[in-house]
């Protein structure tokens, strides 16, 4: 499997869409798949519960909402190599309180750079979303502009 992810990810360099979803349900392997292309890539995951979350402690909490999309993005030039951004643990970018559109947000970096994310959430009838319907977290949107890899 690792070989086929190296394939496409390599073929987003050429492609409009530089966003590629990890999607599989949970213990499926999608952070196993981006520890091993990072092996091979020379690369470190960014871990966003933890490298994002670390930095929001330091910010009084009334103002972390605003100051998260300017902290992932430092994040994220810190981790990037060779126009490659490899991202796991996106659980934390749908805090409620954080007000954060993730899907909107990995979008906008794979702007810049190839972005490689395991997807916390579902990928049904081409539509990606997190938690269910009734969750404060939900979150549904089109899989436009993504290119989704599954992990089984």
């Amino acid at each position: 499997m690792i070989g086929a992810l190296e394939r496409v990810v390599d073929d987003l360099a050429v492609v409009n869409s530089k966003l590629l979803l990890l999607i599989g349900a949970p213990n499926s392997g999608k952070s196993d798949l981006l520890r091993q292309l990072a092996g091979r890539r020379k690369l470190h995951v960014l871990n966003i519960g933890a490298a994002l979350g670390r930095e929001l402690l330091t910010i009084p909490s009334p103002r972390r909402h605003l100051q998260a999309a300017d902290l992932l993005k430092g994040l994220a030039d810190e981790f990037s190599r060779e126009g490659l951004l490899l991202m796991d643990n996106l659980e934390l970018l749908f805090d409620q309180e954080l007000k954060l559109s993730p899907l909107d947000l990995l979008r906008r970096h794979s702007q810049a750079r190839r972005v490689v994310a395991a997807w916390p959430g579902t990928l049904t009838d081409n539509r990606l979303s997190y938690a269910t319907t009734g969750h404060p977290e939900y979150q549904d949107y089109s899989c436009d502009g993504v290119v989704p890899f599954r992990v089984n």
